[in-house]
């Protein structure tokens, strides 16, 4: 276990579409999770419509901001469903099956495995990706980072050399 359960879990609400059910934890995220503070002072202090707004311009227009972990290593080719199947069958192994609601890659899903499991391999090994997004959501402007910053502050730094 790697004593970040929690901040995970937080982690994985705040990088989800901000509907009414976030901001009904809002509260309870702000004090599990005093590393997010910086978004979810944000979001407490933004009107719904704008949060959910803010949220579609970050991560629903281009992939420069992609969510999607294999989208990082593979871009949109063949390779990216064997990397969606090895995220199946992590969970799988784990005893979880994933719904198709959302891609097995997901952040918050993958975020939401690692605060159940306490398993990091997956973060770990897209290290190098998460860099990458943290740093163009900075460049972005965006309360997001903070939230990246917090997760990328847990795991060890991505090998030298590493390219998505």
């Amino acid at each position: 276990m790697t004593g970040f359960e929690l901040l995970y879990q937080a982690a994985a609400l705040c990088l989800t579409y901000p509907d009414d059910d976030f901001r009904a934890r809002l509260p309870l995220l702000r004090e599990a999770a005093p590393q997010l503070r910086g978004f979810t002072d944000h979001a407490a202090a933004t009107e719904q419509g704008a949060l959910q707004a803010h949220y579609v311009e970050v991560f629903d227009f281009k992939n420069r901001h992609s969510l999607y972990l294999s989208w990082w290593t593979d871009g949109d080719t063949r390779n990216r469903g064997m990397s969606l199947v090895r995220f199946k069958e992590l969970y799988r192994a784990h005893g979880l099956e994933f719904t198709d609601e959302e891609l097995p890659d997901f952040l918050p899903a993958v975020l939401e495995f690692a605060s159940r499991t306490g398993n990091i391999g997956m973060l770990t090994e897209h290290r190098d990706a998460l860099d990458q997004l943290r740093s163009r959501l900075t460049a972005f402007g965006t309360p997001y980072a903070c939230v990246l910053d917090a997760v990328c502050a847990t795991l060890p730094p991505a090998p030298t050399g590493a390219r998505p």
